[in-house]
């Protein structure tokens, strides 16, 4: 159950379609809400500063501004938004227009209604097919109720489009109501069954496998980032720098967060700056603790034996006054050298 607290105080509010909230945005990555919500916001916003614009929406989610860029383009790949070049040399001067997201889902609805008729009898006959019935079952069940012939149409163009078998399907719809505690529409269900075609997903094993692999990989991005004393969620393209780490570098992560520490007597930590040291060891092919240690010892002997050696060579050609007077005086016998005493003292007591 879910409910508000009672509000007399009004400090805006923004209006946003639950089409986005049902179908949209479970399909994105996070950052992508946010840069959306940011600009649907201020394009609501009667009192908005004219001025706002991609960087500042860099700005106030501490992002890259390519990052922002990203998210418009996927937007845009959803057909929720479009994307009009400025004038100027700037390549990410852009200005977003958002579209009706209500009247696209009446359009759409419109289009499937007058489908429905004509695709009546193609249902029946490929309902036939015992694992299509079964399919069509099975949904029926974790749904709670029967599907209608619109949305078998277009369950059987979802698994038609991206080449899914019906497992696939029903897997989607069990995820989808474990996940979120009720049944969402076909158009919610065909997002997960295409960001899984994207990923190459094509069973309900490979999905399992991913889910584990994307956990683990999260849970390192959140202790790299504890490390550096970041408390947000890492950017798209600071996962795809830790990702070049652990996958094509193949850094074990006590070695990364060695690096991390590194920052520690730096005033703005960063992984660009991280990148950098990292970059530097594989390098040198350091890739663990171990690497890193022989590395320093190794670095140490070679200082140890080159200042030994440097001590060395002053000691065979440093000439000091000691070094005179020891070649002075070893041109005399021993007899000529107690003469010379002899002489020397009978001068002085006169």
């Amino acid at each position: 159950m879910f409910f508000k607290e009672p509000n007399e105080v009004d400090l805006g509010d923004t209006s946003i379609p639950n089409i986005f909230i049902d179908i949209f945005m479970p399909m994105a990555d996070g950052l992508y809400v946010k840069v959306y919500l940011l600009g649907y916001k201020n394009a609501c916003d009667p009192s908005a500063n004219p001025k706002f614009n991609n960087n500042s929406i860099a700005k106030d989610l501490n992002i890259p501004l390519s990052d922002v860029l990203s998210a418009w383009k996927f937007w845009e790949s959803k057909n929720i938004i479009k994307m009009h070049k400025n004038e100027g040399l700037d390549e990410f001067d852009y200005s977003v227009e958002f579209l009706d997201l209500k009247k696209q889902y009446i359009e759409n609805t419109t289009v499937n209604t007058k489908s429905i008729k004509s695709n009546t009898d193609s249902i029946v006959s490929v309902a036939e097919n015992p694992s299509i019935r079964k399919m069509f079952n099975a949904i029926n069940q974790i749904v709670g109720r029967h599907l209608d012939p619109g949305e078998k149409i277009s369950i059987l163009d979802i698994m038609n489009k991206y080449n899914m078998n019906p497992d696939m399907i029903v897997y989607a719809y069990e995820n989808v109501k474990e996940r979120t505690g009720s049944s969402k529409p076909v158009k919610y269900i065909e997002s997960i069954i295409r960001n899984w075609y994207d990923s190459n997903l094509y069973t309900p094993d490979d999905v399992k496998v991913s889910f584990n692999a994307r956990s683990e990989r999260y849970t390192i991005y959140k202790t790299i980032f504890n490390e550096l004393g970041f408390f947000r969620q890492p950017s798209r393209s600071e996962k795809e720098t830790m990702d070049i780490w652990l996958d094509q570098f193949n850094m074990d992560i006590e070695l990364i967060l060695e690096a991390c520490s590194k920052s520690k007597n730096i005033s703005n930590p960063s992984i660009t700056y991280i990148d950098g040291v990292i970059k530097s060891w594989n390098n040198k092919s350091i890739k663990n603790l171990q690497d890193l240690k022989i590395q320093k010892e190794s670095r140490k002997l070679k200082e140890n034996v080159n200042k030994f050696s440097s001590n060395k060579t002053s000691e065979n050609y440093k000439k000091t006054k000691f070094h005179n007077f020891n070649e002075t005086f070893t041109q005399y016998s021993p007899e000529e050298l107690d003469r010379i005493i002899e002489k020397s003292q009978k001068e002085k007591f006169r």
